[in-house]
């Protein structure tokens, strides 16, 4: 069974609610989901054995956390070329982190993005819950 791993970065606790929620959406597909926070992920080959990857981080001030700019680093060494990734998390004003580790995910580690980064203010508001169920459905088809 494929698996994936969705690392979150999170201030208020909402990003890791929109993992969470991403990973649901990749358990109803029929896949397997683990949700981490970004602290758990210490070492390159905590990132091995996973068939796809999604990272995410709030914007704050305009960038990611500094935690997700240390992560990608990590990140980078791991060998993610050709696997599937996403990126995500909650913003207020802007959306400069979501769409910047997509974009490094796309361009920098060589991975099969799905779509574009999932952008939501909250999982509760405007269908986040939805959204983000339906973006974790995502990732898991592009695995079967």
């Amino acid at each position: 069974m494929p698996r994936v791993l969705i690392v979150c970065a999170t201030r208020t606790g909402e990003t890791r609610k929109i993992g969470d929620l991403i990973g649901e959406g990749v358990r109803i597909a029929g896949q397997e989901a683990r949700v981490a926070d970004i602290q758990e992920i210490k070492r390159v080959e905590d990132l091995a054995g996973y068939d796809a990857y999604v990272f995410g981080s709030p914007t704050y001030h305009g960038d990611m956390l500094q935690a997700m700019k240390t992560f990608l680093f990590l990140a980078e060494k791991a060998g993610l070329e050709g696997k599937v990734g996403g990126a995500f998390g909650a913003h207020g004003w802007s959306t400069e982190a979501q769409e910047r580790i997509f974009e490094t995910m796309k361009t920098i580690f060589g991975m099969h993005m799905v779509g574009g980064p999932l952008l939501l203010k909250s999982s509760a508001l405007g269908g986040g819950l939805q959204m983000a169920q339906d973006y974790g459905r995502q990732i898991a088809a592009r695995l079967t």
